[in-house]
Formats: C-alpha cells, sequence, structure tokens
C-alpha cells in the first residue's frame, strides 16, 4: 500500500503549504483574546494588520493586565501563590547538585499537549531534580524547529513526527534528535465550522474541504490523512490540506478560511467556547492512546551533559504521571492556562484535561481520557509514524521493515524511559513494540506493509 514515487523532500522548505499568505511561519505571533461571533469585525480588523492596526489589540491587552492587577490585589496575590500550592513536598527535597548545566531553556508550544513540560515549571517538578528551566513559547512548530536546530534551546516540546523528521533530515538539515519520552496520548480533535453542522455524516462529505493542520511532520496530518483515505478520499486531491497554526486556527476557523481542522487543544474546545466551530470527532475514537507531542533533545545535548539529561527526563517523566491523574486536572488548568503558558480561558482548559464538556452541537463530552499522559516511547508508534512518511512521500525512497526499526531503534530511547520509570517506582512496560489498532485495523512490527 506504499506508494512508489521518488520525491526527494530532504531540503524541502514546505513552500508549497499555505501559510494563510505566508510560505513559512515566522512571522509575529498573535494572541487570540476571546471573541463572540457578534464581535468577528471588530476582532477581524484588529488582527488584520499586525504591523499597522494594533491598537484594539494594545487596549485589549492594557486592560485584560490592569483587571489582572486588581484580582491579585484584591485576593493577596492568589495567582502568584496558587502555583505553589500543594508543591512543599516537591521542593522539600531538591534532588542534584552536581549537574553539568542546571540551566536550561525549553522550547513549547502553547497548547495542552505540552501539559508535563509546562506545569513542571509552575509547579516544581524541575525545582524538585535541581534544575532552573526557563520555558520558553514559540507561536508555531517551524519556529520552535528552527530554534532547536540552531541551539537556542537546549530542548524542546516537539511533535513526535518532528523528531523522526528531524534525524532524517525531512523538511531541514538533519539533526540527530531523540524522542526520550511521549508527552501525551490522545487529546486531539476534528472540529468543523458551524455552517457544516447538521450537513457532515461521514468521511466522503468533507470531500472539498479545507482543512488545517498544526504542521507536515505531526500526527494531526498523518491522522487526517489516514481518516480520509480510510474513507476513500485522496488527501492530496478530495481535500485542501492547510498548515495553519494552533494559535491561528480558531480565528480561521471563523472567518471562513478554513472549514475545519485537526488540531491540538485548547483549540477545538475553544471554537465550542466562542460558538465558532463543533467537534465532529475525537482523534482518539480513530486510534485510542495514540501518541502526539514529545519531549525531544539532541543526541549532542545527551552526550555532553548525561547528568542533566537524566534530572530532566525524570522531571518530565514524573511531571507527566501527576498528570495522567484526573485528580490533579483542575489544579493543572489553573496553573497553565495563565497568560504565561497557554494564554487560554480556564474554564476551556478545565474542559478539556477533565474531558468534560460541550462538543457545540448540544452534547457533552464526558471523556476523561479524551487527553491523557504516558510517556513511553513505544517503537510502534514510530514504525507506523514512517509509513506514513513512505505512504504520503515525505521519503525520497519507500522504507523497508529493517529501515524503519534501525531508524526508530535510534530515535525513541525506550531504555532511557525504563530506567527513569524504575527509579520513579511505576510499572515498566515489557517490550518496545506492540500491536497498534488503527480505525480498527492492527498495526503490527511483523506485518508492517500488510496492515498500514
Amino acid at each position: 500500500m506504499i506508494k512508489e514515487k521518488n520525491k526527494d523532500m530532504k531540503n524541502e522548505s514546505n513552500s508549497h503549504i499555505c501559510y494563510d499568505g505566508c510560505t513559512h511561519e515566522s512571522h509575529q505571533y498573535l494572541e487570540t483574546p476571546i471573541v463572540k461571533p457578534s464581535q468577528l469585525d471588530d476582532y477581524h480588523s484588529d488582527i488584520k494588520d499586525l504591523g499597522l492596526n494594533m491598537m484594539s489589540r494594545r487596549n485589549f491587552l492594557k486592560s485584560s493586565t490592569a483587571t489582572l492587577g486588581m484580582l491579585m490585589l484584591m485576593s493577596g496575590g492568589a495567582l502568584s501563590l496558587l502555583a505553589a500550592c500543594g508543591n512543599d513536598e516537591l521542593n522539600k527535597n531538591v534532588i542534584n547538585t552536581d549537574l553539568e548545566k542546571p540551566e536550561l531553556t525549553i522550547g513549547f508550544i502553547p497548547i495542552t499537549c505540552a501539559t508535563p513540560i509546562i506545569m513542571a515549571d509552575p509547579m516544581g517538578f524541575y525545582k524538585k531534580y535541581g534544575l532552573n528551566v526557563t520555558v520558553k513559547k514559540y507561536a508555531g512548530w517551524a519556529d520552535i524547529r528552527d530554534a532547536f536546530i540552531a541551539g537556542e534551546i537546549d530542548a524542546a516540546h516537539l511533535l513526535s513526527p518532528m523528531t523522526l523528521a528531524l534525524s532524517m533530515g525531512i523538511g531541514s538539515s538533519a539533526v540527530p534528535t531523540r524522542l526520550a519520552a511521549i508527552e501525551n496520548i490522545n487529546g486531539q480533535a476534528i472540529t468543523l465550522a458551524n455552517k457544516h453542522k447538521g450537513k457532515v455524516k461521514d468521511i466522503k462529505d468533507l470531500k472539498g474541504m479545507t482543512l488545517g493542520i498544526p504542521f507536515e511532520y505531526s500526527m494531526h496530518n498523518l491522522l487526517l490523512r489516514y481518516y480520509l483515505a480510510e474513507g476513500g478520499l485522496n488527501p492530496d486531491i478530495d481535500v485542501n490540506i492547510r498548515v495553519t497554526r494552533p494559535a491561528d486556527m480558531v480565528a480561521n476557523l471563523a472567518s471562513g478560511n478554513i472549514d475545519g481542522f485537526l488540531g491540538p487543544e485548547p483549540f477545538n474546545q475553544r471554537a465550542v467556547f466562542q460558538e465558532f466551530g463543533f467537534i465532529f470527532k475525537l482523534t482518539k475514537d480513530l486510534w485510542t492512546n495514540h501518541p502526539c507531542c514529545a519531549f525531544g533533545v539532541k543526541q549532542d545535548f545527551i552526550d555532553k551533559n548525561p547528568k542533566t539529561y537524566n534530572a530532566l527526563l525524570k522531571s518530565i517523566t514524573d511531571a507527566t504521571y501527576y498528570s495522567s491523574d484526573n485528580t490533579n486536572r483542575e489544579k493543572i488548568a489553573k496553573a497553565i492556562s495563565t497568560k504565561q503558558y497557554l494564554n487560554q480561558p480556564e474554564e476551556a482548559v478545565k474542559q478539556v484535561l477533565t474531558g468534560k464538556g460541550p462538543d457545540g452541537t448540544g452534547n457533552i463530552i464526558n471523556d476523561p481520557k479524551r487527553i491523557d499522559f504516558d510517556p513511553f516511547p513505544y517503537k510502534s508508534f514510530g514504525a507506523w509514524m514512517l509509513t506514513q512518511f513512505s505512504r504520503w512521500d515525505y521519503v525520497k525512497e519507500p522504507l523497508d521493515t529493517e529501515e524503519i526499526k534501525k531508524i526508530v531503534d535510534e530515535v525513541f530511547l525506550t531504555n532511557d524511559l525504563r530506567q527513569i520509570q524504575k527509579e520513579l517506582g511505576h510499572s515498566i512496560p515489557e517490550n518496545d513494540y506492540k500491536v497498534e489498532t488503527i480505525m480498527g485495523k492492527a498495526f503490527d512490527i511483523d506485518n508492517l506493509w500488510m496492515t498500514n
């Protein structure tokens, strides 16, 4: 089922992907305020020209800042104290004082997939392991990729397929990149504009639509393509797949630039929250416990800073297990929804993390596993991603089973994670590969070409 077209994408610039007027993701990041349909005209005039028409946005931010300041005064700094609440145990005994590089900068995209990497900052997990980490926000995946390659950050929140693309030199120069831990499983959705409500019943009804994804080398793109193909649509012909930054997805949905998107949270819930769209399908219903984002680091960093790497992996893994406990989700939502991190309505973030919220059609989603957190980087995840790279011509030549295993063995650091799990007292998976079930079909490393 793998295509055999030869297409060299090693030095691809992604210029063929539409970025709403741009051929790259290096333009200025826009933090979107909450907008209702009646305010849409004002909102669009506000974002139309970032360089010449920012007064309304400035006023919005100014008034928001003033309100936040008043709230903090009235509450005795309650917002500042929030992150410290319940962290006495975490900060009581700082582990590791002889790290090679205790001062680190980690890049992240402001989406709930990054929850462990983000909440490890305000909730004290980095400090617990002797690290002083600055988490740095980036607007889009090309931005964080370029910063990662340039060495502007020490490690990064990456899309799990990005670790493979970077290591293989697909879409950028080749950089030996390692996937040390999975950040989240599930947690994505297909959201459609309200104008399609009641008209879309199955996959074929998506024909002719423009659908947004956050990046080409993403689970979002690979899952969307797989979903469309299973329904008899050619994703390169029957729909227009458009790369759209996560923070821009709701605005583009509202303006009609896209008909829908397969995107990360909280933007699916944000579309519902602002009455611009409805959630058509959760990705966990396509592939239960599918991987999405990851903690990525260069091999060079691991080699030069083994103790620091171990402490960093342990802190993020510890935070991931903390995030997996549903009883912690509301506290986490409070900590990460602030402007410094996600800059989103706390209620929308809480609905995502607890799995309970409206879907925009009058129904309530009530699924605690809507998003979940499991750090183990199963190699079967990477194997499936590489079959899809072959299927959609993202590699020069189709990869055979042995080539796939070799690449995944190099990139997915299962043994490192097992050691951390052991040290933290968590159960350890016996096998690197497992049979994945995707849209009812088994994907098995021993029968790759029959099951992808």
